[in-house]
């Protein structure tokens, strides 16, 4: 992996209610070049449930994020309104991530073709974040 990924300046934060690791450890099966980089989790007796997420960092396919386990229950969570982007280099890739990413989940565009694309699906997932993906068309 390379370490220049481990200062970027802006790293997207994902904000879970006791899901975080079980999220971390599902997004990194999907992408190569992934992993749990670090994890911090609540002790006993401290302001969030014992063994839930503190804080940590993972990478999808090199690109790093952040997320917690709120120790606060919100009245809000993930929105469509902002979602991770994903360009998929084969269609068994993008055929692969939409199925597993929308198991349990929610389809909001299916995976087909578009005017803006020939292969796009945009879904949400178990834990409410939002993915679009795309196929990228090679040229050859």
């Amino acid at each position: 992996m390379n370490n220049s990924n481990h200062n970027q300046k802006i790293t997207t934060f994902l904000m879970f209610e006791g899901k975080a690791e079980e999220a971390m450890n599902f997004y990194t099966s999907l992408f190569e070049q992934s992993e749990i980089l670090s994890i911090e989790r609540y002790g006993a007796n401290e302001a969030g449930v014992e063994g839930t997420v503190i804080k940590a960092a993972f990478a999808l396919n090199g690109q790093v994020f952040m997320c917690i386990d709120s120790s606060v229950k919100h009245g809000f969570t993930f929105t469509p309104a902002i979602s991770l982007y994903v360009s998929c280099e084969t269609d068994e890739e993008i055929s692969k991530v939409y199925e597993r990413l929308s198991h349990d989940g929610a389809v909001l565009m299916p995976l087909g073709k578009y005017p803006f694309s020939n292969k796009f699906g945009w879904v949400q997932d178990k834990y409410g974040v939002s993915w679009q993906l795309n196929l990228v068309e090679s040229v050859i």
